[in-house]
């Protein structure tokens, strides 16, 4: 037994060594003009070492298996001898396609480069045919090296005889039993969060994050997490399309109002997990808020999911039936964010969240969008990580960004300002607040919980001086289902506060406009005169350009429009309305699925 559970630890440790050179190949081979110091190497290799001990036990299975099965039977080697072949030469092309395509595309090796395959000689017409003969050899030699690795082991510890069957009865009982802690390192814990790969994200140097990916889980990551066909969205014709949405997208700002004091706020951007205005009744404060504020009184979330309303929030960019964009990282460092717009006018960024900030990607994201610094569950004490189901509770982390707020308004570099972004979580099941202020129903004493929270945090950043200069904008990542609530009643259901607080607000006001939480990106940048064009679906809600006010929002394969002359939720499986109270309900459907055709096509070519 020790003979076999030697070999496969062998097997593994070979595995996470050819991932620990690769990666520094792939460094040196790159790394030119970005800055990379010796310490790098070594941070990269440590950044990045989770991702490779997860990826090292999918390829362990196999000989996993062989060596389960010889208790019983001796196999023939022949079989192991092929699948190292097999390995040896996938890794090969991985780490060569990854050195040699980083320089060209500026992002780890995925799924897309597949389609290259299908045309060929868009290849051959971008790089020489020695350039290619090159890489031959080299994925030739890299694959022998890798190939007479797993041959030094040599699995000659099991083919030594039959096994008597008392010790292969107790045998395989041991890796039947090593099989659940397999499958919890391949999925990264028993965290809420699975393996991906902005769990090795750590550095403001994207170069640095993208030599900790591990380039061969990147590709069987995005494979699998690829868009498919969309065909079923293709509506209409593109000049139809275009001419449907003409007046839906007009990232412009003409004649805007001026709702603040300054052009240049610090601003504080606070997503209250899953407060839609279902629990108005359940926040006193928010509404007490509300009257000295702007307050956006028909704002409408565009999903059903954090991961999907946060992207919307932060990069004014739309949901999509079947997809979250946070979890595809070749498509979503792409986007623009307030986070990377506000960079370029000097303000240092922060993001906020005391969760597991690896869940979907969302570590991934941020980096990539321009959020600096990061702090989530991961900076808090042990006790502080046990206070909620999720990460750590609300009073404790406005706390924290009470703190954040102080500390960085006694501290410009450079005279810029200050942009956090702070996510929420205690209001999500399973509800597991420190009060009880509701009785009887513990989705609304959350939620009172959560008000709590958010009013002591007002009333005491209000009496510090970072008040006068400061823009709080609250709103929701999303609504959820509560008693007779659902998706059968979509305006109610997705029905978001947006209120705008703070010393920069000029005066109390009310905007009785029907818009997205996609619009907060170009109506607060034209607030401060900054340009949106490339918020393509970002509208500045107090623009004299924004002549179509509406609302849309989807989940599954539905999806729901609301303007002016009503409401229309339609589903794409059925072919049929689920809701249909709109005055002219056809052109709102054509509208929709303008809508859906216009953002997948943008996001397939991104």
């Amino acid at each position: 037994m020790k003979g076999r559970l030697l070999y496969l630890f062998k097997v593994y440790v070979v595995t996470v060594i050819i991932f620990i050179a690769a990666k520094v190949l792939f460094m040196l081979c790159n790394a030119g003009g970005h800055g990379v110091t010796l310490g790098d190497y070594l941070s990269v290799v440590g950044h990045g070492l989770s991702l490779d001990l997860s990826t090292a036990l999918y390829f362990l299975i196999v000989p996993f298996l062989y060596t389960m099965a010889s208790v019983w039977v001796t196999l023939p080697r022949w079989i192991l001898k092929v699948y190292y072949a097999i390995v040896a030469l996938a890794f090969a092309l991985a780490f060569v396609a990854d050195s040699s395509l980083y320089s060209f595309w500026g992002f780890k090796l995925d799924a897309s480069c597949l389609q290259y395959l299908e045309q060929p000689e868009g290849i051959t017409a971008s790089v020489s045919t020695g350039y290619i003969l090159f890489r031959v050899l080299l994925v030739a030699l890299v694959g022998i090296l890798i190939y007479k690795a797993y041959g030094a082991i040599g699995p000659r510890e099991l083919h030594k005889g039959k096994t008597p069957l008392r010790q292969a009865l107790v045998q395989t009982l041991v890796f039947i039993a090593l099989l659940p802690l397999m499958v919890i390192g391949i999925r990264g814990g028993v965290h809420e969060s699975t393996t991906n790969i902005g769990q090795v994200y750590y550095s403001q140097n994207q170069f640095l994050n993208h030599s900790a990916v591990n380039p061969v889980f990147s590709f069987l990551y995005s494979l699998g997490h690829q868009l498919g066909d969309q065909s079923q969205y293709e509506f209409f014709a593109e000049e139809e399309c275009h001419r449907l949405l003409s007046d839906v997208y007009t990232t412009e700002s003409i004649g805007t109002d001026t709702l603040l004091n300054t052009t240049r706020p610090n601003v504080i951007v606070i997503l209250m997990e899953s407060a839609g205005e279902t629990f108005a009744q359940a926040m006193p404060r928010l509404q007490q808020l509300k009257k000295e504020g702007v307050n956006f009184t028909q704002c409408y979330g565009n999903s059903w999911r954090t991961d999907r309303g946060t992207v919307c929030t932060l990069s004014g960019y739309p949901s999509f039936p079947h997809t979250s964009i946070m979890k595809i990282p070749e498509k979503s460092r792409s986007l623009p964010s307030i986070a990377r717009t506000l960079q370029t006018e000097g303000y240092r960024t922060t993001y906020l969240y005391g969760g597991d900030i690896n869940f979907t990607n969302m570590r991934s994201y941020l980096i990539s969008t321009g959020w600096e610094q990061l702090i989530s569950m991961d900076d808090y004490s042990s006790a502080e990580r046990k206070t909620a189901q999720w990460g750590v509770r609300d009073d404790i982390t406005f706390h924290t960004l009470y703190e954040l707020i102080k500390e960085k308004s006694h501290t410009p570099e450079g005279g810029g300002g200050f942009l956090i972004g702070y996510s929420t979580l205690s209001s999500h099941e399973p509800w597991d607040v420190p009060t009880s202020t509701v009785a009887n129903d513990e989705i609304l004493n959350a939620f009172a919980y959560l008000d709590n929270c958010l009013g002591h945090f007002v009333d005491s950043i209000r009496q510090t001086p970072a008040w006068q200069d400061l823009l709080i904008v609250l709103t929701a990542d999303h609504g959820i289902n509560y008693r007779d609530i659902d998706q059968s009643r979509p305006k109610e259901k997705n029905h978001i506060p947006m209120l705008w607080i703070g010393g920069a607000v000029k005066a109390p006001c009310t905007i009785d406009i029907i818009c997205n939480q996609t619009d907060l990106c170009a109506t607060l940048l034209g607030q401060l005169q900054l340009p949106h064009d490339d918020y393509r679906f970002s509208r500045d809600v107090l623009s004299e350009s924004y002549r179509f006010p509406s609302a849309v929002h989807n989940y599954y394969n539905a999806q729901w429009l609301t303007d002016s002359t009503g409401q229309v939720l339609y589903d794409f499986d059925a072919q049929q309305f689920i809701v249909s109270e709109s005055t002219d309900a056809e052109r709102m459907l054509n509208t929709s699925k303008a809508i859906l055709q216009e953002t997948i096509n943008d996001l397939i070519k991104r």
